[in-house]
């Protein structure tokens, strides 16, 4: 009893602390300038960057951070009215906010807003003078179309919102902001179509952003390991898109979207395994050619995790399946080579990471140089040193291609970290333990969940309709149901649209 009563009372402890954290602090301010100042210098351990310029010959001042503030804005919309005196006061500044709490005087300065004080007075006047270095929009590095919109996120969080309200001009389109980690108080945005999206599912993103105890908060990475359902898992349950056009397709199917200050990426949710594999070229193309280009991709995913165990289970237990033509160059290939083929792919897949790490990392001109010269030189010299046989590089080779096939980077980087285990179970039992790691695999797939959602929907469960949009791509105007995965509120997309070509067949009859 005494280990609960005491476990309990840690509990409230904690409770209390957080609740007292979380509460809004509140300094009212003094009639003394003096006083005022000092509180706020204090509270900046008087950092360098915090000016403090005297006005009205020593009776009032003017307090920004030179590092956050826009210089030109500061003199034309404050130190001009008030020392010319185009205004008999200070509040008499259009957009001025008023406040009597040190604290929000604080609060606003963070944010690039200058502090107005004046002796003798407890009113301060707060001014958005905030300095805005923003990159201009551009088409994404890591999701570039052939056709379609040639422009993605920035960092700013608020155009990424005017690039979203562009493209959905409807009242349904809701925003929430908040503040996460105490001290980065990084803004996060969550956006979702009233009336479409589950109200069950949006709550359940609400609590845990609001839960997320944190000092720093940068980008939805962070956000993403603390609000996702199982952290553990290789592949992500939530997409990560710099392309708006996608952004504002899930959202109209019922899904939520999530935005960091300072971040281009966009996070959506809930997310199935197949979204993973739908790029905007598919919708842009004719429907027959984005079903293919799609099927190319998903059969990338077994080639990408597969291909190499495969080929280590064929040569070393299951020989007699290779054609009769083919066993004495593969032979051939093979006996040369001092290492078991399951040494010759770890240390192929590891020299291919490598490539590409070195490749991400440099400048793009020496980038692609690397990614030549290790793709060429370093292939040809370990062949003809005898290290690795010809056979194994072409397989790496075309795991790696695969691998990269996947719209998704973070997916891509799942699917080259599966390989390993495959490689291993494959090197041990043969084709029983390739089999056995695609059958854990799948097993996973199908318990996994995104925000209560199958992440392997819809073909487990199984359903029919949705698969439209999911190993093909019919044409659009037969999608007249949104996918159930989202769980939207409103499941009907569209109406008859080719109602013309029936009026026309009946003309012609």
């Amino acid at each position: 009893m005494g280990f609960f009563k005491d476990f309990l009372q840690k509990q409230q402890r904690t409770d209390r602390r957080i609740a007292d954290e979380s509460a809004e602090p509140q300094e009212p301010s003094t009639r003394s300038l003096s006083d005022n100042i000092n509180y706020i210098l204090t509270a900046f351990k008087r950092t360098e960057d915090l000016k403090v310029r005297i006005l009205k010959k020593g009776e009032a001042a003017l307090l920004y951070f030179e590092s956050l503030v826009d210089q030109e804005k500061v003199q034309l919309s404050i130190f001009n009215p008030v020392e010319i005196g185009k205004v008999d006061s200070i509040h008499a500044i259009p957009n001025a906010k008023e406040s009597t709490n040190l604290e929000e005087a604080i609060k606003s300065l963070l944010r690039g807003h200058a502090v107005y004080l004046e002796e003798g007075s407890r009113q301060i006047s707060l001014f958005n003078v905030t300095s805005v270095f923003n990159r201009s929009v551009e088409e994404p590095a890591n999701e570039k179309v052939v056709r379609g919109s040639h422009d993605g996120f920035v960092e700013n969080i608020m155009i990424n919102i005017n690039l979203l309200r562009k493209r959905i001009e409807h009242r349904d389109l809701k925003v929430k902001l908040y503040k996460v980690g105490k001290k980065t108080n990084t803004n996060v945005a969550i956006i979702y179509m009233e009336g479409l999206a589950d109200p069950e599912i949006v709550l359940n993103m609400q609590k845990r952003v609001e839960t997320i105890d944190s000092e720093m908060i940068q980008s939805p990475g962070y956000v993403e390991e603390f609000i996702e359902d199982s952290p553990w898992s290789p592949f992500p349950q939530m997409l990560n898109t710099e392309r708006p056009d996608r952004v504002v397709a899930n959202l109209m199917e019922g899904r939520i979207a999530l935005f960091t200050e300072g971040s281009p990426t966009c996070l959506v949710a809930p997310a199935t395994f197949f979204m993973f594999y739908q790029a905007p070229d598919d919708y842009n193309t004719r429907w027959y050619t984005g079903t293919f280009i799609r099927l190319i991709r998903l059969a990338s995913f077994i080639i990408a995790i597969g291909l190499p165990a495969f080929y280590i289970a064929v040569v070393s237990f299951h020989f007699e399946v290779i054609p009769d033509d083919l066993i004495t160059p593969v032979k051939a290939s093979i006996n040369e080579i001092a290492y078991p083929p399951v040494v010759e792919a770890l240390v192929m897949v590891v020299i291919i990471e490598l490539i590409r790490e070195a490749g991400i990392r440099l400048p793009s001109p020496v980038g692609q140089t690397i990614g030549i010269v290790g793709g060429l030189v370093i292939g040809d010299a370990v062949v003809r040193a005898g290290l690795i046989s010809n056979i194994m590089v072409i397989v790496i080779a075309l795991t790696a291609i695969a691998s990269f096939v996947v719209p998704s980077n973070e997916l891509s980087t799942s699917l080259r970290l599966l390989t390993f285990p495959l490689i291993c179970l494959s090197a041990t039992l043969g084709f029983v333990g390739l089999i056995f790691g695609f059958l854990l695999i799948t097993v996973h797939l199908t318990k996994l969940e995104s925000y209560g959602v199958p992440y392997f929907a819809p073909v487990a469960p199984l359903r029919l309709t949705d698969l439209k949009d999911t190993f093909v791509r019919f044409p659009i105007f037969m999608m007249k149901k949104r996918p159930k995965d989202a769980h939207p509120m409103d499941y009907k997309a569209m109406g008859e649209s080719r109602e013309w070509k029936k009026n026309e067949q009946s003309k012609k009859s």
